[in-house]
C-alpha cells in the first residue's frame, strides 16, 4: 500500500505486548519515539495512544512520562492478580474500541503489536475502508496478523534504532 503526506494516522501501541516482545528477544527496551516516527511517516497525526498496564513498579511513573512527553495519550489499567498468584492485564478491547470509534476519522490506523488477536479487527478496519499497518517484532509477531495487515514494519531489522539496551544492574 502506498503512504500519503496527506493521510490522517493514528497509532495504537499495545506497550506490554511490546515490552515483553523485546525484553526476551533483545533483553532491550522498545524506543517508542522513533517507533512513533516510523508509525507517522510524515503523515498527520491524528492520535497516538499508548496503552499500559499499572504494576506499581519503581521506574513506571518515569516511563509513562516519557511516553506522555512523546506526543501518546496514555491509557492506564491497573494489572489485576488473582487468588493464586495469576496475573493479567490488557488492552486488546479497550485498544479495539478505540480502533472502531477513531475509525472515521482517519485513513490509517497503526498497531504496534504483534499480538494476533487483533486480526479480527484488521478485518473490520480494513472493511471500512481504513488501511492497517503493524508495526512490530517479526520474531514474535503472529503470522496471521502479519498477513492481514496491509503493511507490516519488522522493527527487528533495525534493532538499534527500535531499542534501548536496558542497564546492568
Amino acid at each position: 500500500m502506498m503512504r500519503s503526506k496527506e493521510q490522517r494516522v493514528a497509532v495504537l501501541v499495545d506497550v506490554a505486548n511490546m515490552y515483553h516482545s523485546a525484553k526476551s528477544l533483545y533483553n532491550s527496551r522498545v524506543n517508542f519515539q522513533e517507533i512513533l516516527k516510523l508509525a507517522v511517516a510524515e503523515r498527520k497525526l491524528v492520535r497516538a495512544i499508548a496503552y499500559v498496564v499499572q504494576s506499581y513498579s519503581l521506574d513506571e511513573k518515569g516511563f509513562f512520562e516519557a511516553l506522555d512527553k512523546q506526543g501518546f495519550a496514555i491509557k492506564v489499567k491497573d494489572l489485576q492478580v488473582f487468588p493464586g498468584g495469576m496475573k493479567k492485564g490488557d488492552w486488546d478491547v479497550g485498544l479495539t474500541i478505540d480502533a472502531v470509534k477513531l475509525s472515521p476519522r482517519v485513513d490509517v490506523i497503526v498497531l504496534v503489536t504483534g499480538d494476533g488477536d487483533y486480526e479480527p479487527l484488521i478485518e473490520y478496519l480494513q472493511n471500512q475502508g481504513v488501511q492497517v499497518e503493524v508495526v512490530a517484532f517479526g520474531k514474535s509477531s503472529s503470522q496471521r496478523l502479519i498477513e492481514r495487515a496491509d503493511n507490516f514494519f519488522d522493527i527487528s531489522s533495525q534493532s538499534k534504532k527500535y531499542l534501548i539496551p536496558r542497564k546492568k544492574k
